[in-house]
């Protein structure tokens, strides 16, 4: 099954700190652009679950993701989709996504009632640092835009050791930052 554990620390940006990172640290990186479209059921099956489902669009190929509680972080789950599997999904009529599937059924989340909320697309630069790789952010979704930096690691400790160092060393308070699906969820509300 192709699955993984992401462990993954995250804090939002002022335009500033947004500003002073990307030319300090990211002013070599390509920009990429990525879409994810995210879905629930009307019952909040997922969110009872503290789960999320997205699609995520890059470079014109389709990943659904299936986001999980794991001790270490989050347990991911992907399909990858065609771009029929991906317009089925979106219109109603989840289908091709055995791994994910699964999971959802385990779940007992009532696969038929998921339905498309929205998207957020998101312009990314990322690159490693000290032996984890660095995110830098700027998302669009429901009128509302903000910025925030990641950083994703093979272990908490180490990750954590860095990410606060990395916070500290650009003077950036820390903040408690939702994942992209609550904070698009909050503001659809």
């Amino acid at each position: 099954m192709n699955q993984e554990v992401e462990i993954e620390f995250k804090n939002l940006l002022t335009t500033q700190e947004y500003n002073q990172l990307a030319e300090a640290l990211f002013s070599q990186a390509e920009t990429i652009e990525q879409t994810n479209y995210y879905f629930e059921t009307p019952s909040f099956d997922l969110k009872g679950n503290h789960s999320a489902l997205r699609i995520r669009k890059k470079n014109e190929t389709y990943t659904l993701t299936l986001k999980e509680p794991h001790p270490d972080g989050l347990l991911e789950t992907h399909d990858k989709l065609t771009e029929e599997a991906f317009l089925s999904w979106t219109s109603g009529s989840p289908t091709e996504a055995p791994n994910v599937l699964k999971q959802l059924q385990e779940m007992s989340v009532d696969v038929p009632s998921l339905t498309y909320l929205g998207k957020m697309t998101t312009l990314r630069k990322e690159r490693t640092y000290q032996d984890t790789l660095i995110v830098l952010d700027k998302s669009m979704y429901l009128d509302t835009v903000d910025t925030e930096l990641e950083l994703e690691a093979a272990s908490r400790d180490h990750g954590e050791k860095v990410f606060k160092s990395l916070l500290g060393n650009y003077e950036i308070p820390f903040r408690e930052t939702p994942a992209k699906i609550a904070r698009f969820f909050n503001q659809k509300q």
